[in-house]
């Protein structure tokens, strides 16, 4: 039998109309009263910094429901000249989730496939390597900072800290919201040794925290694995015993998504599919007189839909006003394009820079976790608009207390595992926030150019002379007052596996045919010095395999050589270390930041100089290894 692929396009308004109105006609709204025994993290303050302790996905994991193949098995495929794969050897099929095989490195969605017979496929477009794949830790890396000390923990939070393998720490009647968890992947949180394809569950717990901040009590149901009549009588049992019942995952269109035909079998189903990015999948319906909701499986989408649709029934069940979310213009940092038909929701982070607070986007991705946990506000892009050029204005709806965004120092550049360190210092000696981006050392000496952040990270090396950042300050910066301050000084060389079982011994061995290669994005510094190594060694990049793979950090680089999706990356020693790698040595550079003296003032820059020269920071960057603190604070360079 064919399953549903397609879903409606229900505008938000039109939806919550639809709703509202039946439940108004149901009685709904009536007040009632309630208690709860659930987690108790939510407005908890964290007393030490919080590091993941997992990676989240910790395997290669499709992003789509289709089919796991070999990009090179693809090449050549057009309408004119389809190709087909055999089922097993050249393909498996895959649900959004499910674990990627090692031997296969692309997934082609469903809808572009046709099944001539059932053991093969064909497909009529090529697809390129890791299309549609999910790398380990594209969400969270083990060791990688969640939050700092002194921090406040919101449902986003608490969603992480799960995910990352991190346990959670935690009356007039309120509406009792049933949770249901969804999905035989799932596994509870505490578990340790997760096999390849089973997901830390952790929707359920954030939506639990965002009922108690609006006034509701959480009732989590157990999980419940993909059999249609399980979940069916998961639904019953909260609906009986919950005011609002939710469902997580099982709202989208794959193979295993039960919820819309349940809700039709129970009660009456109102939309499928909402015009909104991300959550599109959501479900709408009524059992008992009461709403259902389905909210799908990626915890971005899950938070949106939950927050649009559920938020505004459960203030009006219990018979509070919601306030008016506080907004603030902000220049946009770069473009937010519209999406046909559709309103997106971006998550941003903000900083006061200048003149103006300047609105940088996260990660668009829905199963971003840390987006939200970062996230200064949301800037909706309506359907039917042209979306925000970078540099016009966009209103930003807050969802972290205005005071907070006007103490924060924005750090955009290169990453390194100290600038976290420094972030954390910053806020427990000083009470000011770091809000960092990792897009690289030249995106960061072009963010200090457009004047959209207070400092940035840099490693470049002038090939000419040896020298770090000077002359690319000299290029980008010129006429602007610029105070050069080392951080560190580190170790940068290849990232094996434990053990290095493949014998690599330095750059020339990254052209053997069985070492699968992977790069940092261009404009980075380490692609600088890789580069500048290649060129000394005669090697043609070429013909290195997985030289065209990208990641943003140290700590995705290493995180892809730990889960056997590569074999070698260059990076810091400190990532290595981090996750359980080899390291082989090839460079000692400088990591600086680099500030232009008119967006800082003197007691922010103050305070920066004061906890680099902490022994707090000396100390936590020690425990890494790998770095050489000798110029730590010193002044390298100032423009005249």
């Amino acid at each position: 039998m064919g399953r549903k692929v397609y879903i409606d396009n229900k505008p938000l308004e039109e939806a919550q109309a639809l709703l509202f109105r039946r439940l108004e006609e149901a009685g709904f709204f009536k007040l009632q009263a309630e208690e709860i025994d659930v987690v108790d993290s939510l407005g908890r303050i964290t007393a030490v910094a919080v590091a993941a302790r997992m990676s989240s996905p910790h395997y290669s994991a499709s992003a789509m429901d289709g089919i796991a193949v070999r990009a090179r098995d693809t090449f050549g495929a057009s309408e004119t000249t389809p190709i087909r794969l055999k089922r097993g050897e050249q393909f498996v099929e895959v649900d959004t989730g499910d674990y990627v095989p090692r031997e296969f490195d692309a997934v082609i969605m469903i809808e572009d496939v046709n099944f001539p017979n059932p053991d093969m496929a064909e497909i009529i477009a090529p697809a390129v390597p890791w299309q549609h794949v999910r790398p380990v830790g594209e969400d969270v890396i083990a060791s990688q900072m969640i939050v700092p000390a002194l921090y406040p923990i919101r449902p986003y939070e608490i969603g992480a800290l799960l995910t990352s393998g991190v346990r959670t720490i935690s009356v007039v009647k309120r509406p009792v919201v049933g949770i249901i968890p969804t999905g035989t992947e799932l596994v509870e949180p505490g578990v340790v040794d997760m096999a390849p394809g089973e997901i830390m569950e952790s929707n359920s717990q954030m939506l639990a925290g965002m009922c108690r901040e609006w006034g509701a009590v959480p009732h989590r149901f157990p999980i419940v694995i993909d059999d249609e009549e399980l979940i069916k009588q998961a639904v019953i049992k909260c609906s009986q015993e919950a005011d609002i019942i939710v469902v997580c995952s099982g709202s989208s269109a794959g193979r295993e998504d039960y919820t819309a035909k349940i809700i039709g079998e129970l009660g009456e189903v109102l939309l499928h599919g909402l015009a909104i990015r991300p959550g599109k999948p959501a479900i709408l319906g009524i059992i008992d007189n009461k709403p259902v909701i389905g909210v799908p499986g990626y915890p971005v989408s899950a938070a949106l839909v939950f927050e649009l649709i559920a938020q505004p029934i459960i203030y009006r069940k219990r018979g509070a006003q919601k306030h008016e979310a506080e907004k603030m213009p902000a220049r946009v940092s770069r473009k937010l394009a519209s999406h046909v038909g559709v309103d997106e929701f971006v998550q941003v982070n903000l900083g006061h820079v200048g003149n103006d607070f300047i609105a940088y986007p996260l990660s668009r991705g829905a199963g971003i976790t840390t987006s939200l946990v970062r996230s200064d506000g949301v800037i909706q892009v309506p359907r039917g608009t042209e979306g925000f050029e970078a540099g016009e204005m966009a209103q930003v709806e807050l969802n972290r207390a205005p005071e907070i965004i006007a103490r924060t120092l924005v750090a955009i550049g290169s990453h390194d595992l100290a600038l976290d360190w420094l972030g954390n210092i910053l806020n427990l000696k000083h009470g000011i926030r770091l809000s960092s981006a990792n897009v690289g050392s030249m995106g960061g000496l072009v963010a200090l150019k457009r004047r959209e952040t207070h400092m940035a990270g840099i490693h470049l090396l002038d090939t000419d002379t040896g020298e770090y950042n000077i002359s690319y300050i000299n290029r980008y910066l010129s006429g602007e007052r610029v105070r050069l301050v080392n951080l560190v000084k580190r170790q940068q060389g290849l990232l094996v596996k434990k053990g290095n079982p493949l014998g690599i011994g330095g750059i020339q061995d990254l052209i053997r045919e069985e070492v699968r290669y992977i790069n940092r994005q261009k404009g980075a510094g380490t692609r600088i010095l890789l580069d500048y190594l290649l060129k000394a060694a005669d090697i043609d990049t070429d013909d290195i395999s997985g030289y065209e793979r990208e990641e943003f950090t140290h700590l995705a680089v290493a995180a892809a050589i730990q889960s056997d999706t590569a074999d070698a990356g260059l990076g810091i020693y400190a990532a290595a270390r981090a996750l359980g790698l080899d390291f082989i040595p090839v460079a000692e550079e400088r990591y600086d930041l680099c500030f232009l003296l008119d967006l800082i003032d003197d007691t922010a820059f103050a305070a920066v100089m004061e906890a680099i020269a902490s022994e707090d920071f000396r100390r936590e960057v020690e425990h890494f290894g790998g770095y050489d603190l000798s110029l730590s604070g010193q002044v390298m360079w100032e423009s005249d």
